[in-house]
């Protein structure tokens, strides 16, 4: 029997495979009443508890071809289930390389899935229409892993349900002195940047790293992004490591072209692009763990993440620390607007890179390596 979920259809596939949702296709926006898809989760109505949720599956319901979703896991909130989600655009195949995008891995940074569904309100929209946007996904795989620890968000903790912090969980340990605290603690699960229990991931954690070996280690090339915020006045482009400043990532100089490429196609942009070590160190870095994993898988990876800059809104409007996501979330409605459409050119600009990426990575030489380590580690 397939199971009902949110008003989604959902058909159960072969252990490992998730659960793959045949949404309803339209060529035009359907107007759909709330109630019509409002679903008691032991008592708590979606549209109330985590919109982002809510918002996500009225997407999927509506959306065109080759939109599809499937969900990965169910995960516990007390007594309460939620479901991660996996959106592809485009049909997966063999040959094709691929762009991740991920979010709400930290329940209190709701903005970052908020814009991931930003993202994808407007793919759906311009596939209806856009012929030769729609060709491009068949030379390009795009995922999109919007919500990632719901338990999180619904309580508004930065960990999951089990107190645990995604982005310290990781079995990777720092040698060079990591932030006490923030870069990650085992004494107690009631301290944040909890990293749970030595060598045990957490079911969203395990999830995300299943799914990177599967989806993407198999393609010629994979970019991720992984949208954050909580971090500085200004939007940081962060790539690993965060266990070590003085050791670079081997695909530095690819790293280097990147940001090279975007600087000259967007001069008027205003990302800080940097290795995340620039600023401080940490434990258990899922990305720094993914990324080495990648290295033993050989396949070429490049993981970003955006770390908005949050501190700016708060500048701008102090009386929003009062709330507890005031440090994390914009808060005033025509900023929350302003963030949401501020990214689509990143988003489109990664898009675009991960399908012309054997015309740009070829031009990578020494000279983006020593530029790189003069950049960011001859200091």
């Amino acid at each position: 029997m397939p199971q009902q979920h949110s008003g989604l259809l959902l058909r159960r596939h072969s252990a490992g495979s998730g659960n793959q949702i045949s949404p309803n296709c339209h060529k035009s926006a359907v107007s759909v009443p709330y109630a019509e898809f409002l679903f008691p989760i032991a008592g708590v109505v979606l549209q109330d508890s985590l919109p982002e949720l809510h918002q996500l599956e009225l997407l999927l319901r509506h959306a065109p071809a080759p939109v599809s979703a499937e969900i990965l896991a169910m995960v516990n909130a007390g007594e309460q289930q939620f479901p991660l989600y996996a959106v592809a655009v485009g049909k997966p195949a063999a040959g094709k390389p691929v762009l991740l995008l991920t979010g709400g891995i930290h329940g209190l940074e709701r903005i970052g899935t908020q814009v991931l569904l930003a993202y994808l309100e407007s793919l759906c929209s311009r596939l209806r229409w856009d012929l030769q946007f729609a060709e491009l996904f068949e030379r390009v795989q795009l995922y999109i892993l919007p919500l990632l620890n719901p338990g999180g968000m619904l309580r508004g903790w930065r960990s999951n349900a089990r107190h645990v912090d995604l982005m310290r969980n990781a079995p990777q340990d720092c040698t060079e002195g990591a932030a006490f605290l923030v870069g990650g603690q085992r004494y107690s699960k009631f301290l944040p940047w909890y990293r749970g229990h030595p060598g045990q991931f957490e079911t969203e954690s395990r999830v995300l790293c299943d799914f990177v070996r599967q989806r993407l280690f198999q393609a010629p090339f994979s970019l991720v992004l992984d949208c954050h915020s909580g971090f500085g006045q200004t939007d940081r482009l962060w790539f690993p490591y965060a266990k070590s400043s003085t050791q670079p990532i081997a695909h530095l100089a690819q790293m280097h072209r990147l940001r090279e490429l975007l600087f000259q196609t967007y001069p008027h942009q205003n990302y800080i692009f940097e290795p995340q070590c620039r600023h401080y160190l940490c434990h258990g870095d899922l990305w720094d763990y993914l990324f080495d994993q990648s290295l033993l898988a050989q396949h070429l990876m490049l993981p970003l993440t955006l770390e908005m800059g949050s501190w700016n809104w708060v500048r701008k409007n102090p009386f929003q620390l009062l709330r507890s996501h005031g440090l994390f979330h914009p808060v005033k409605p025509h900023r929350v607007k302003r963030v949401l459409r501020s990214h689509l050119i990143l988003f489109e600009f990664l898009l675009q890179a991960a399908a012309a990426h054997v015309h740009w990575l070829p031009t990578v030489d020494s000279r983006n390596a020593m530029e790189a380590n003069d950049l960011w580690y001859n200091r």
